[in-house]
């Protein structure tokens, strides 16, 4: 089981994918992060998809929660390349797609990380995040971003990982969500005045 705390106070199986959605600002990235940071420090892998923050910021948030260095911690950078900065080369710890519209490159370094942890060293228990399924949204359209979801909750199922996908709630209509939730097996809502909380589709 993945325990969630102390950012929410449940445990979830392998192979779970969660929408984390809610208002700007309401702490949605943070979350995800503190969730990632929390197994990080017990041994498990973390790979963050960034569509938003370049991976130096991103790393450096999640050190502030859990020293990451020697561990399974990774980063897909979507944001630096389309900034204009193209004399960035991959790593161990990063690796580079050349902006969020580019899905088929963001799945492919996905699985490259996977792989690398859970086939190649061995590590049993995965946590993924993306932030934020608003940018692929402002790209995309929704069968697009669909599709690749499909595919991607699935890789994430295969390798009994953990998925958090984070979404601008008030960015997207009532079909755009109705749709995306049913890729997931559980939402964690936030708001701006209380906690957050989690239903799973199982209750």
């Amino acid at each position: 089981m993945y325990d969630l705390s102390p950012a929410l106070d449940a445990e979830v199986p392998p192979g779970t994918n969660l929408l984390i959605s809610g208002p700007p600002l309401t702490g949605k990235r943070s979350l995800a992060l503190d969730i990632l940071a929390h197994g990080a420090s017990d041994g498990d892998g973390a790979i963050i998809v960034t569509t938003k923050d370049g991976a130096k910021r991103v790393l450096s948030d999640f050190e502030k929660r859990t020293p990451y260095e020697g561990k399974p911690v990774a980063v897909v950078d979507c944001v630096t390349r389309q900034q204009g900065v193209n004399d960035i080369r991959d790593d161990d710890r990063i690796k580079y797609t050349s902006s969020p519209v580019d899905m088929t490159g963001i799945g492919i370094k996905l699985s490259e990380f996977l792989q690398a942890f859970y086939q190649d060293r061995n590590i049993e228990q995965n946590r993924i995040m993306l932030h934020s399924l608003s940018t692929l949204l402002m790209y995309a359209d929704l069968q697009t971003v669909f599709r690749f979801l499909h595919v991607f909750t699935g890789r994430i199922q295969s390798v009994e990982g953990l998925g958090l996908f984070a979404i601008d709630a008030s960015a997207h209509d009532d079909k755009t969500m109705n749709t995306l939730k049913q890729l997931f097996d559980g939402i964690v809502t936030t708001s701006e005045d209380g906690e957050p909380r989690i239903r799973l589709a199982s209750d």
